[in-house]
């Protein structure tokens, strides 16, 4: 049996290695062997969510179909991809009846354990690690070294190019966070196109100066109802680089985002998201669960609201642009704070 354990403190960066691997791993399995179009086959497996006498939620995990489909070889392909996300909730005794089945595999099968921010039992981690699994640490390490690695691996996931001041000056803007590295190298690569050269100059207009806003921080703030904090970060955004226009037209992608996954039925997990949207798990998860909050009618006004700003930006009114995104912005963070009204006829997704 093959193993992999995916650790690290935040759970975006888990869940995008997550999917790195299981892309990797499913890629390669339909690759076997000349003129193969066999398919892996995953199961995926996470605990499942409970209601405690406080009212708070805890999970639980059934580890036997886990143990079952561990044990049962592929019915109609050649590899069977085993998935348990939030490892670290399997209680001591589970992670142990796992841990055997790793020592002595019954099958050829693929174990992938994701642990976010908790770690798993000591007995199944260290089964791992003697049968010659694979460790994926997530976190991006304390020292320069480390660093510089854990850039130099998410850069690889994108095609541009960033120069040694560039580097640098993205390293300094990130401090300690790494989950932001990702939506900066996507950004940067839909503002310059595949394959460019990021200078210094042309990455500072996109992190902002002396305390500016990047785009994320503006769609946060409208997203938690913080219609203050919203209007401050879109005017740390707007200047020369992002005149409202351009405020605008992220906007529009951030609210027409919610709306496809309205309007996709049964979306279950982060990972149908990401499909659907054609993005990284970790932005698609923050869409599906805004547009999860705000329901079909709240995004519809939304996108009324930003068609409004369109035809005002366009002359309708004589307003300056900067006031015309304050009122937009002020508008849409009070439909992410206001109560939603029940809609029963449409049914929520579960995860998968």
């Amino acid at each position: 049996m093959t193993a992999y354990l995916i650790t690290g403190s935040d759970a975006s960066l888990v869940s995008r290695a997550l999917t790195d691997l299981i892309d990797g791993l499913t890629g390669a399995a339909g690759r076997a062997g000349a003129g193969s179009s066999a398919q892996a086959e995953v199961e995926e497996y996470e605990p499942a969510a409970e209601s405690s006498d406080d009212g708070e939620a805890r999970g639980r995990f059934d580890v036997g179909p886990i143990l079952a489909a561990l044990s049962t070889p592929p019915w109609l392909s050649d590899h069977r991809i085993v998935v348990v996300r939030e490892a670290g909730a399997l209680s001591a005794p589970q992670a142990a009846e796992i841990a055997r089945l790793v020592a002595v595999p019954p099958t050829d099968n693929v174990l992938v354990l994701a642990s976010p921010g908790k770690a798993v039992p000591q007995a199944l981690s260290k089964a791992v690690k003697t049968a010659g699994g694979t460790v994926v640490d997530t976190d991006p390490g304390r020292t320069a070294r480390d660093r510089s690695g854990f850039l130099d691996a998410h850069l690889r996931r994108v095609s541009v190019h960033l120069d040694a001041a560039a580097r640098r000056a993205l390293t300094d803007h990130l401090g300690e966070d790494a989950a932001g590295l990702d939506p900066i190298l996507e950004l940067l690569e839909a503002t310059y196109g595949p394959g460019a050269r990021i200078t210094e100059t042309e990455l500072e207009p996109l992190l902002g100066e002396e305390g500016a806003a990047p785009p994320w921080a503006l769609t946060d703030a409208i997203d938690s109802g913080d219609g203050e904090e919203a209007v401050r970060a879109l005017h740390r955004l707007l200047g020369p680089s992002w005149p409202p226009v351009r405020v605008l037209a992220t906007l529009h992608r951030h609210v027409s985002g919610m709306l496809r996954l309205d309007g996709a039925g049964d979306v279950r997990s982060p990972d149908d998201a990401s499909a659907i949207l054609g993005m990284h798990a970790f932005p698609a998860k923050k869409l599906l669960d805004q547009s999860r909050r705000l329901g079909h009618d709240r995004i519809v006004r939304a996108v009324e609201v930003l068609a409004d700003a369109d035809a005002d930006l366009r002359g309708r009114v004589g307003w300056p642009g900067e006031l015309v995104m304050e009122v937009a912005v002020a508008r849409l963070a009070q439909l992410s704070r206001s109560t939603p009204r029940p809609q029963s006829s449409r049914p929520a997704g579960g995860r998968r």
